[in-house]
């Protein structure tokens, strides 16, 4: 280009004569170029030829020099003082009055800051002393765009980290401070704004707290504009991850709970749509006091808008009130979710008891006691002694029946006495963590529970159940513990139930009143007769404080009247748990209401569908009966869009609830999303595997019958379905032995073998070769000796050469991934792959050309010397180079070899 006659001229036109048309918007390299390095007859150095032109009068000339700054400077960073006399050039181009040339130069600023980043051990503070400045002034230009351009250049050096620290707090943060100022405009506010709460998440905490928080929050306050307040509000969830939890407690919720009790229904639908951000930061106390409620009153919103985005926001905020610590599962870098080994779990009764035993015993509530906190503590004490370990398949029905019992008074206790506190269950407690084990008594346990008094006319109920001589033999057998202190308690209890069973003196009618009065009170509910626990899991009881009657620690107390009729299944469970506010919770059950389609979204169900992974995760499996009912209602709505939702996550709901939920509760859905629409079994296809993995072996066996029903779609031209079932039964061939693959997925396999596109033939005949690897893999040479043979009848005697196409492929992947033993692959598929040599299609014999050659004489066994099958090869190689074909030829020949991955498309050209 220097060599070019090119003058610089006023008119675009005359440019346009020197080829300037011929130039794109990535050669502006090629222009500035021009304008530098043409010998023209001023004779100017090309640093002052760059002076004249950049404060030329042509606004087109000063725009170029504009756009072309990054290449002037690589041009003269290699002397320092041109560098600088290049840097004060932008620096007057800056004050340029013309829009266009102040916006194309900030354009340029990132790129120019970046090449100066690789050059700062020559020009350290080049960009903090000349371009820095620029920035700061632009952000108060007069004109729009120019502001536009320096607020997308100025996120961008932040997202860079190009500014230092003392730019930051020294130029950037107080003129974004004086722009938001009470007296500025309101156009300048806004726009100060928004970039004040960009700039928020990229500075560091320490920086945000001490300049840009308090003008936060007096902007969340703002009554005159109401755009400031809602741009704060839409990044509020950013701001309060940038402060952390103490600043966000202090400073920020304050002013959320004005943002959400704004006049204005806009303002309170952003605030709910950032809700669940808020809550991360926040702690569980202040989540549980301040953010429910409010959250609540945006749910029950006047306009209608706000509460859909709040009834969007549902679940996701529930969510936010898992507890990491105490959940058995972990989320892995591909974002699945995994179970972890899993510590001891206690039941949802025996942690209510805890929480409330703990809650009623401490200092503060014994010392404040009323007579009904008394009663409750008295009834938490038979709370306990019922309370069982966690593991229901071990314990008998009578059991469960009295521990749901116990449960649910417990429930009603929480309900009426810790509503809006703290959760205890959060609390570390060492016994259900590292204590050591009681010694096994279930032998002297057994003596407990007497099915009938041997005397005609016992003198109380509970002289039926325990006899004086049998609980001194249990405490006799306790008596070589005495070092633990769980069993010193124990021994103290029943000396006092001996001591009380002792009492021959006390009177029938005196015992009658007092149940009568403990009846009527809701005290003391009278169970009926445990039968004989199971050895295998012991009934231990549990340690207490204070002595009790014999009445109170008998294990054969009945039932209160009001539960009798009470029926320990989920269905008829209270929906009361402690993990989340119970309010929250019901919105949230209430979503599959149809009023709500009517009066809040019409797509409420599907949002409420999203988010049940999530909120069944946060309650546990043990709540799992307050979601079951809606999941059934979710799983048979009328959308097929919802249903989709849940087909896509049930693996994962799957994984949360375990293998017996699974299958008590997830397996009938299954098995009606297996027969829904396309659109819906396609979620439970794509994660198949993820979900039979997690069945027992029974269940799991039930479905080999049905994987044959994925073949047959709502319409047949849907042939990624049937791609991905061969994906997932490449899968599925760990879950089941070999006999039950070779009876149920092997027709499978070759059944998709035969599929019209090709794309699904190629992902099954990999199939077909795992099934192979398989049966070796476990020993089973005959079954797969027999699979080789049908292998052989169906794709190499095959009438149609893309079956025997096929067959070459699997045999150059059974070779590649040595499925089975290279001996075995010699005698049995070797001669019938080496006869297709004289196939009359050339796109079979090419693809023998690519076994033969690039897999089979690449392995050790069939290039060793004395190989018997080693000539067989070699003499097929070289007659397939003297082929008619020349890719047939190529791909035999002893050129250097392509090892590319084959794809379907250069194998096969059907």
């Amino acid at each position: 280009m220097a060599g070019i006659p090119l003058y610089f001229v006023d008119l675009q036109d005359d440019l346009d004569d020197f080829g300037f048309e011929d130039y794109g918007p990535d050669c502006e390299s090629m222009r500035i170029n021009a304008f530098l390095d043409i010998p023209g007859q001023d004779n100017l150095t090309p640093l002052a030829r760059l002076e004249k032109y950049a404060f030329s009068d042509n606004v087109f000339n000063r725009q170029i020099i504009a756009r072309g700054l990054l290449d002037v400077l690589r041009d003269f960073s290699s002397n320092e003082e041109d560098f600088l006399t290049v840097m004060e050039i932008i620096v007057r181009l800056s004050e340029d009055a013309e829009p266009t040339i102040r916006t194309e130069l900030m354009e340029q600023i990132p790129q120019i800051t970046i090449f100066l980043q690789e050059s700062r051990p020559h020009f350290p503070r080049a960009f903090s002393e000349y371009l820095m400045p620029i920035v700061v002034h632009y952000l108060k230009d007069h004109n729009n765009q120019v502001r536009k351009s320096c607020h997308e250049a100025l996120l961008i050096l932040l997202e860079q980290d190009l500014i230092n620290q003392n730019d930051l707090e020294n130029k950037v943060c107080p003129i974004l401070l004086e722009l938001s100022a009470p007296e500025i405009d309101n156009e300048h506010k806004v726009e100060a704004v928004n970039i004040i709460c960009k700039t928020i998440s990229m500075l560091g905490r320490q920086t945000v707290e001490q300049m840009l928080l308090p003008r936060f929050c007096d902007l969340c306050s703002d009554a005159k504009l109401f755009q400031a307040r809602k741009v704060c509000a839409a990044n509020f969830g950013d701001v309060c991850s940038a402060v952390g939890q103490e600043a966000t407690e202090k400073f920020l919720i304050p002013k959320f709970v004005e943002l959400c009790s704004d006049s204005a229904w806009g303002m309170r639908k952003v605030c709910a749509e950032c809700f669940m951000a808020v809550s991360y930061t926040t702690s569980s106390e202040i989540r549980r006091t301040k953010l429910s409620p409010l959250f609540i009153n945006l749910i029950s919103d006047p306009c209608r808008w706000v509460r859909q985005t709040a009834f969007q926001s549902l679940g996701p905020f529930i969510s936010t009130f898992a507890n990491p610590s105490s959940a058995a599962l972990y989320v892995k870098d591909d974002g699945s979710l995994s179970i972890k080994p899993p510590p001891p779990i206690e039941d949802v009764s025996s942690s209510c008891v805890r929480d409330s035993t703990e809650l009623a015993e401490s200092p503060g509530n014994r010392a404040n006691a009323t007579p009904d906190n008394a009663d409750s503590n008295k009834h938490l004490e038979r709370c306990t002694i019922y309370s069982t370990e966690l593991n229901h398949d071990k314990v008998d029905a009578t059991c469960s029946a009295i521990e749901d019992d116990a449960m649910s008074h417990c429930n009603k206790f929480h309900a009426n006495s810790i509503q809006g506190e703290a959760r205890v269950g959060d609390v570390f407690n060492s016994f259900n963590f590292w204590r050591s084990p009681l010694p096994d008594i279930s032998e002297e346990l057994e003596l407990l529970h007497v099915e009938k008094a041997k005397d005609s006319k016992p003198s109380s109920k509970c002289n039926q159940y325990l006899v004086s001589s049998d609980i001194k033999m249990v405490i006799q057998s306790l008596q070589g513990h005495m070092d633990d202190p769980d069993v010193q308690t124990q021994i103290e209890v029943l000396s006092a139930a001996l001591r009380a069973a002792e009492l021959d003196t006390v009177n029938q009618e005196e015992i009658q009143n007092a149940q009568q009065e403990d009846s009527s009170a809701d005290i003391c509910p009278k169970y009926p007769a445990l039968p004989e626990p199971e050895r295998e899991e012991p009934s231990i009881v549990k340690p207490v404080e204070d002595t009790m009657s014999s009445c109170e620690l008998s294990v054969s107390i009945e039932y209160d009247q009001e539960d009798q009729n009470l029926d320990s299944s989920d269905e008829e469970r209270p929906k009361i748990q402690d993990v989340v506010p119970q309010p929250l919770l019901d919105q949230y059950l209430s979503m599959t209401d149809p009023v709500r389609a009517q009066t809040v979204d019409t797509e409420i169900t599907k949002h409420c569908a999203y988010s049940l992974p999530g909120v069944a995760l946060t309650l546990g499996r043990q709540n799992w009966h307050c979601l079951k009912e809606t999941y059934e209602t979710l799983a048979a709505d009328v959308q097929w869009k919802v249903r989709r939702t849940l087909a896509f996550s049930i693996h994962e709901l799957a994984v949360i609830l375990g293998d017996k939920l699974t299958a008590a509760d997830l397996v009938p859905i299954f098995n009606g999303f297996l027969k829904d629409l396309d659109e819906v079994r396609i979620g439970v296809l794509k994660h198949l595997y993820d979900f039979l993995k997690l069945l027992h072996t029974d269940i799991r066996r039930e479905y080999l019958y049905q994987l044959q029903e994925f073949l047959t779609t709502d319409n047949h031209r849907n042939w990624r379905f049937r791609y991905e079932l061969a994906e997932q039964l490449i899968l599925i061939l760990d879950l089941y032995n070999p006999k039950d693959v070779y009876d149920y997925l092997r027709i499978l396999a070759l059944t998709l073998c035969s599929d019209k596109v090709s794309e699904v033939r190629w992902i099954s005949f990999k199939l077909v070769v795992a099934i192979l690897q398989k049966f070796y893999a476990n020993g089973e040479n005959e079954l797969g000796l027999n699979f080789i043979n049908e292998l052989i009848v169906q794709f190499r005697h095959s009438s149609k050469w893309v079956a025997r196409q096929a067959f070459a492929f699997i045999c150059q992947v059974i070779v590649q991934d040595e499925c089975i033993p290279a001996e075995q692959f010699a005698t049995q598929l070797l001669p019938n792959l080496l006869s297709l040599a004289s196939d009359p299609v050339p796109n079979v014999r090419v693809l023998l050309a690519k076994a033969l050659k690039q897999t089979l004489l690449e392995k050790p066994y069939f290039t060793s010397l004395g190989n018997p099958h080693l000539e067989n090869v070699e003499k097929t190689v070289l007659a397939m180079q003297l082929d008619k074909d020349q890719d047939v030829r190529f791909f035999s020949g002893t050129q250097p070899k392509r090892h590319v991955n084959s794809t379907p498309i250069e194998q096969s050209v059907d």
